[in-house]
């Protein structure tokens, strides 16, 4: 995770879902390639300092459908969506 105030209640959320947390090394980006991936795409909708509450619930669920279906070089070319799908219709057989 980023070192972000969002997770002051790490050890909260831990004990609720059972799933550990881990912080990376402070100046250490290269730790978290995912987390600074993601803020990159998500720049090219919302600038740095974009205050999110100027935009609605629709059009922040359309920015994350949006990136959420786009291809990724890290996944072999398929969407975040379509492995979360392919996962869950595993789970579900199992």
């Amino acid at each position: 995770w980023d070192q972000g105030t969002e997770l002051a209640r790490h050890v909260d959320i831990t004990k609720a879902t059972g799933v550990p947390i881990y912080f990376c090394d402070p100046a250490s980006p290269w730790q978290r390639g995912s987390n600074e991936n993601t803020n990159g795409l998500l720049r090219q909708y919302f600038p740095k300092g974009t205050d999110l509450n100027a935009h609605s619930a629709q059009r922040l669920l359309e920015v994350a459908t949006e990136l959420n279906q786009r291809p990724r070089k890290t996944l072999k070319r398929s969407t975040p969506a379509d492995l979360l799908s392919e996962l869950v219709s595993r789970k579900e057989i199992a």
